[in-house]
């Protein structure tokens, strides 16, 4: 049985090069469960990304279980944390969540000031990255680096996104800010930035109170 005490999650290096067409092969097979999302990305760039430290992959021995890669756009002002992928066998028992935690941890150490995003099609990450403190936002919001954008090509839902003028798909974009964790930090207009997820706690006894008042008339 699959454990995930078993495995290792670690910055990936040149020794796990040969696990590349697994990883892409993982990325096509996921792609097509979920008829939509995941790119491919070409050999030559994961390689690449290896190479400069900017990949963590999960192995369990010398098996691949999962993987996920950093790129850095408009000049290092967005960091993106891309292709996170975990193979079947290994997924419901946390792994994605590590691998996940492992990357964000990376980009904050190698880009302190970059804001952090990611576009999703999975509740599961989304969960996952509003623990890691990202919250839901526009498109308008990511960078606006044409070489981001071009990686898309390869899904499936590439023309909704050319339809809309690139300002919305079927994945939702989620970003990080590390101005946020600033003391008193506040948005332009001087308002506290907030997601809606701190707010729902606040709204429920609101709600609960209105409930009460219509029952009593």
């Amino acid at each position: 049985m699959k454990s995930l005490k078993n495995i290792t999650v670690e910055i990936a290096t040149e020794k796990h090069l040969k696990f590349i067409d697994d990883i892409n092969d993982a990325i096509d097979l996921a792609s097509k469960q979920r008829g939509t999302g995941i790119a491919r990305r070409t050999n030559e760039y994961l390689t690449m990304k290896m190479n400069e430290g900017k990949a963590i992959i999960a192995t369990d021995g010398d098996t691949f279980a999962g993987f996920c890669y950093i790129e850095e756009w408009q000049e290092k002002g967005f960091v993106a944390n891309s292709g996170l992928i975990v193979v079947d066998e290994y997924r419901g028992m946390g792994l994605a969540k590590e691998i996940k935690k492992k990357a964000f941890e990376l980009s904050r150490k190698k880009y302190p000031n970059s804001k952090i995003f990611g576009l999703t099609t999975g509740l599961a990450v989304m969960k996952i990255n509003h623990e890691l403190g990202y919250r839901p936002v526009t498109f308008s919001e990511l960078t606006l680096d044409d070489q981001f954008w071009k990686g898309c090509q390869g899904c499936v839902n590439h023309d909704i996104l050319e339809r809309t003028g690139r300002s919305k798909c079927l994945c939702t974009g989620m970003l990080y800010d590390p101005a946020w964790e600033k003391p008193n930090f506040k948005s332009v207009n001087g308002i506290k930035k907030r997601s809606l997820l701190d707010l729902i706690p606040r709204l429920r006894p609101a709600m609960a109170g209105k409930k009460n008042t219509l029952k009593k008339d």
